[in-house]
């Protein structure tokens, strides 16, 4: 039998699920100016700003990435990941590079759009206003795989 501390740990809720399930409670769209006390904030192409407002997940780094739903897909982006959902699969990966602190354009050769296989990050991404938004999940560094991808992404 596991001591009484491992017990209680296996016990203990994850947050992080229930808060991606409400995550639109949590997420406030605005002038960036009006927004600085958000946790984690994305700017968008129009001025303006998606903070996160959820409470304090102790053990998890938050990332939050938004675009307009009707903005054109580039060119460029779209002959090289096509433009069937592109910015639902746009905001995951840039969630992900947030949380593991990787520039976009290395995640790009390494994972394209997707997003990490091991399980490491959670996420989810829904349609808010006229606005695609990702918030993500990764546990804190050195507790996941995760913190090993950004130093293979950056080699």
């Amino acid at each position: 039998m596991p001591p009484p501390s491992d017990l209680d740990r296996l016990v203990r809720p994850r947050p992080v699920p229930g808060l991606l399930a409400v995550a639109e409670r949590h997420l406030r769209i605005g002038a960036p100016a009006d927004l600085t006390d958000a946790m984690t904030r994305s700017h968008l192409d129009d001025g303006r700003c998606v903070g996160w407002y959820g409470p304090r997940t102790p053990g998890w780094r938050v990332a939050v990435d938004a675009e307009r739903a009707d903005a054109p897909v580039p060119p460029a982006l779209a002959r090289r990941f096509g433009v069937e959902d592109f910015w639902a699969r746009w905001t995951r990966a840039e969630c992900c590079c947030k949380l593991a602190d990787v520039p976009v354009a290395a995640w790009w050769r390494r994972h394209g759009l997707s997003t990490p296989a091991d399980g490491s990050a959670v996420w989810r991404t829904l349609w808010l206003a006229d606005l695609v938004v990702t918030v993500g999940f990764v546990p804190a560094p050195g507790t996941v795989p995760m913190a090993r991808l950004s130093h293979q992404v950056a080699g």
